[in-house]
């Protein structure tokens, strides 16, 4: 006699050290919200198994979740990060790609102006200046509308 029945998701220990890699390694997954998809497309296992994974690693606290349009996103929390490097047996120098530096931007130029550093104007495209209207006269919003008195008339 059950006074309480929970449904149990028995996942192979393969595909959850796949899964676990895949995640202390990036430090983020995302998974399509299709229940029945053979496959997932970034680590060789059922998508349920990575869904139910993350919910479970969820529900520790080791992820943060985010859900939109269909898909879910899943982030490496502090938590996680020590917890997947205990079952991974990980040293402590590892850490998953968010955490480490960017190595430099990589800026390909394709020979505008715009694209060299060196010189060459600066601010927004079209030379557009916020003081000025279309035509290069005053700022024509704001200015004061009320007549001004002319050299003769008196006040």
């Amino acid at each position: 006699f059950f006074l309480f029945c929970a449904s149990v998701m028995l996942i192979p220990k393969k595909d959850r050290t796949l899964i676990s890699k895949y995640l202390f390694e990036e430090g983020v997954m995302v998974a399509k919200k299709d229940y029945n998809a053979a496959k997932h497309p970034h680590v060789p296992c059922r998508n349920l198994y990575v869904i139910k994974l993350m919910q479970s690693f969820k529900s520790r606290g080791y992820v943060t979740e985010t859900f939109s349009w269909q898909w879910y996103y899943w982030y490496l929390t502090n938590e996680g990060i020590e917890f997947l490097r205990g079952l991974l047996h990980l040293p402590e120098e590892v850490i998953p790609k968010t955490l480490k530096p960017k190595k430099g931007t990589n800026r390909v130029s394709t020979g505008r102006q715009q694209d060299r550093f060196a010189g060459g104007r600066r601010g927004a495209p079209g030379g557009f200046k916020p003081g000025q209207d279309r035509f290069g006269g005053g700022d024509r919003w704001n200015r004061d509308r009320t007549p001004k008195p002319t050299e003769g008339s008196a006040e």
